[in-house]
């Protein structure tokens, strides 16, 4: 009982206790905020500058951009500020601005306590008022107490000036990208007028800005957002009744022209926005402007300027010739994902090319430049480089006849399929070797079918192509480049296979440092296998191969450079809007575009005449700074288990042996030398000898089962009749080889020597050898330790060495001596030389 009487009393102190603390620290807050002084407005003119970020080449010596380098900022009076960008700046950033008193409590509420509790920081929830004291007075850190310090200064300067002021400070203050700031500059930047003249559209494109202007810039990749954002502020006004319906309407519609883009000390200006894009989503525009960041990027800034003169040069040349207005380039290590050049059109501040439009990371349609990865996924699968395929014209859509007709009433005639090659001829059968070297598209498409559209898909994303995110969108035109993808990604894929199957994601920033020299950021290798290397060397192999692309290119074609290991991949589209190559060594990858930014055709001529003198040039400046590398070589194919059609072979499936030399059938005696593989002719399509699942596995019992059969067998069944080959078994011989046996072998006999004996290491050592058979012997080849020494083919036949001229030299060694006679059956002598100091 004497507890409970106790209870109330502690209750009633603990009470007061907390009342006191709430009062004293009221009382505490009060204090500070009454220390807090707004500044005489005529200081806000005066812009609080820190340290500028600055944005360097890999060298950390070249400075390629100061964020706050001759700064533009001209103040002009409230009364000589258009209104409609008063309007629709009040509109898109504080539509309560004319009611609040400086701050809008609840906002503050969830920026200052809730979004900390989320784990996001101290973030958003500002007026223009709290914008104004936030850009003029304070830093822009995300806490607590610098929040609570904009609240209580923005109302303090509500008590003290007009509305009107405070917008006039805001809009003579606000960052409009780039070197920009306030609308005075902006207006003559942007338009070429000033902030009184401007129109309403105009207005809103300028109020969209603000939020993000590197990612909003009309002078970037994302008009479309800023497009977007620009009919947000109109919708904003109109809601606010800022413009009446007609208005809207009209301003939506209005076309606005941007003036080129002003340049202000600026080196590599595409990679530079680039750059700063990526470092103002992670820190914050804020931050970057003020910060005084130090980013060391991965440009090579040599390289950038040999492929800024290269693009420049052969631009202006593609565009009297080809009508081809605009080029672009890209470069990268395979080894480390570093991005080396970044050269978004022939001139960024040409206005009339839309220069300023980075085409590097443009979505294009990259025609047959695309095809490697369709063959890595099929070889990966079990094909090979020597896989035939037929090259005949062929209807591709199941639910059409091989005449392009379809077969049920569901399919119309336009969805039939039947492409045509680059040069409308068909060559009958080629090998995939064949077939990507000289960029056929009827066995392309075949390759993709077999490889499977989702596997070849998954293959280049593996590689670093992230724009291809819909595959019922392309069917097999997918290899033909029917996807749309950017050159950046194409040349970090590329330079994957120049990495032997290894990826290094492709890197533009080294490291960023912030003013006290604290690494707040610095570059990550970290590789990653994403295709097996004998599919890469291979995929190396098929596209430095001069000759298999000799009979599309010619023997001394842009693509060829005799003294090195290049291999280059050309594709054009189909409606000549996009010429593209992209090429590399073991130690660079380069990928080049022309074209038009607006999307209008070229003339009608392939890339090979376009892009690739381009990129040529630009490879040959580049081979001055990378050492000569060759590409590691693929195994050869010696599996004489896969099918013929694995192998090269198209004529038939079933094979048997001969001897060369006698034309019989070949026996397990008769030697390499005179064996040949012969076929029973019987020539069917790819789809007939494998399943396109299992490549190597059993032959399909009803081949016919799959879809694109009967498509594909018809045309080579009237192509064999075309070329009147006869089909049958008649030609198999019925006798065996005679002449090579074991009986007929050449018996060796070595003369003058003593295998008993240890002979010195610098003493020259002398064999005669004694050779008999029934067809004569005409050569004999010795062997030290299974290293070749030399030949001897005359009688008598003699060797002569020096044992200490022999790198593999043991004390014990085995001499094996091998004979052949005219019809090439060999006989083997092997002693033991024994060998001392």
């Amino acid at each position: 009982m004497a507890g409970k009487k106790r209870r109330p009393g502690i209750i009633k102190k603990l009470a007061l206790l907390f009342i006191s603390i709430g009062m004293i620290s009221s009382g505490f807050l009060l204090l500070w905020a009454a220390t807090l002084q707004v500044p005489d407005l005529t200081t806000f003119n005066e812009r609080k500058i820190t340290q500028s970020t600055k944005i360097y080449d890999r060298t950390g010596e070249i400075l390629l951009y100061d964020i706050h380098k001759d700064v533009q900022r001209t103040v002009v009076p409230f009364d000589e500020i258009s209104r409609h960008i008063k309007n629709a700046t009040v509109a898109i950033e504080d539509a309560a601005f004319y009611e609040h008193l400086g701050v809008r409590p609840l906002a503050t509420f969830r920026a200052v306590i809730i979004q900390p509790l989320r784990g996001k920081g101290v973030q958003g929830g500002s007026t223009i008022t709290q914008q104004v004291v936030k850009n003029s007075l304070l830093t822009s850190e995300k806490k607590i107490a610098r929040k609570l310090k904009e609240w209580i200064l923005a109302l303090k300067l509500e008590k003290v000036a007009s509305k009107e002021s405070i917008l006039e400070l805001y809009l003579n203050e606000v960052p409009y990208g780039g070197n920009v700031y306030g609308i005075e500059e902006a207006s003559k930047a942007f338009f070429d007028k000033s902030a009184h003249e401007l129109t309403l559209a105009e207005s809103a494109y300028l109020a969209a800005l603000p939020q993000a202007p590197t990612y909003y810039s009309p002078y970037g990749n994302n008009k479309d957002k800023l497009e977007e954002r620009k009919n947000l502020v109109l919708f904003r006004m109109k809601e606010l009744n800022f413009l009446s319906e007609e208005d809207y309407n009209a301003a939506k519609d209005e076309v606005v022209t941007f003036q080129p883009q002003a340049q202000f000390g600026i080196r590599a200006p595409h990679f530079v926005f680039y750059i700063r894009e990526q470092i103002e989503n992670k820190y914050g525009k804020d931050f970057v402007e003020k910060g005084g960041l130090r980013v060391i990027t991965t440009l090579d800034y040599n390289l950038q300027e040999k492929a800024e003169a290269t693009i420049k040069e052969f631009a202006e040349s593609n565009e009297k010739n080809f009508n081809a207005k605009n080029a672009g380039l890209t470069a990268v290590d395979p080894k480390t994902g570093d991005i080396l050049t970044m050269v978004g059109s022939r001139d960024y501040f040409e206005v009339e090319n839309d220069g300023n439009f980075n085409v590097t990371l443009g979505k294009r349609q990259p025609g047959s430049s695309f095809k490697p990865f369709v063959y890595a996924t099929a070889l990966s699968k079990g094909y090979t480089p020597e896989t035939v395929v037929f090259d005949l014209e062929t209807q591709f859509h199941s639910g059409c006849d091989t005449f392009g007709k379809p077969l049920y009433e569901s399919v119309k005639e336009e969805e039939c399929y039947m492409p045509s090659n680059y040069d409308d001829i068909f060559r009958g059968p080629v090998t995939f070797r064949n077939a990507l070297a000289q960029s056929i598209n009827i066995p392309a498409i075949k390759v993709l079918y077999l490889a499977g559209v989702q596997d070849s898909l998954d293959t280049a994303h593996a590689m670093g192509i992230t724009t291809l995110t819909d595959p019922s969108r392309y069917g097999l035109t997918l290899v033909l480049g029917g996807g749309e993808v950017t050159l950046l990604e194409m040349t970090g894929a590329y330079s994957v296979f120049a990495n032997n199957g290894v990826r290094n994601h492709l890197t533009s920033i080294l490291s960023i440092e912030d003013t006290r020299g604290n690494i707040l950021e610095q570059a990550v290798r970290n590789p990653e296998r994403v295709i097996e290397e004998e599919v890469a060397l291979k995929i190396n192999n098929m596209l430095s191969d001069n000759e298999a692309r000799t009979p599309a290119f010619g023997e001394q074609s842009y693509l060829y450079f005799p003294e090195r290991d290049v291999a280059a991949k050309t594709g054009t589209t189909n409606d000549y809007k996009d010429a593209w190559i992209v090429g590399y060594t073991p130690n660079i990858a380069v990928g080049a575009w022309a074209g038009n930014n607006d999307n209008t055709p070229m003339e009608k001529k392939v890339a090979g005449f376009i892009i690739a003198p381009l990129w040529n040039a630009f490879m040959k400046e580049a081979f001055k700074e990378f050492p000569q590398e060759e590409f590691k070589q693929p195994e050869k194919e010696t599996d004489m288990s896969l099918k013929p059609i694995l192998r090269g072979e198209w004529r038939g499936g079933e094979s048997y042996f001969i001897d060369t030399i006698s034309g019989n059938l070949a026996t397990e005696y008769t030697p390499l030398e005179t064996k040949q593989e012969r076929f029973i002719t019987n020539v069917h399509s790819i789809l007939y000898w494998v399943n396109r699942l299992d490549p190597t596995g059993e032959k399909p019992e009803y081949p016919d089962r799959d879809s694109q059969f009967s498509l594909w067998e018809e045309p080579v069944r009237k192509w064999v009749q075309e070329q009147n080959i006869q089909e049958g078994e008649t030609t198999i011989p019925h006798e065996s080889d005679q002449i090579h046996k074991p009986e007929y072998s050449p018996v060796l006999t070595i003369k003058n020597f003593d295998e008993s004996l240890s002979y010195p290491m610098t003493d020259s050592i002398r064999l005669e050898v004694e050779a008999t058979g029934k067809f004569g012997v005409q050569k004999i080849d010795l062997f030290v330790n299974g290293r070749y020494i030399n030949s001897a083919k005359v009688k008598p036949f003699l060797f002569s060495f020096v044992p200490n001229d022999i790198d593999s030299i043991q004390n014990e060694n085995e001499l094996r001596l091998v004979g052949y006679d005219s019809v090439f059956n060999k006989g083997e002598k092997i002693i033991t030389l024994r060998i001392h100091p």
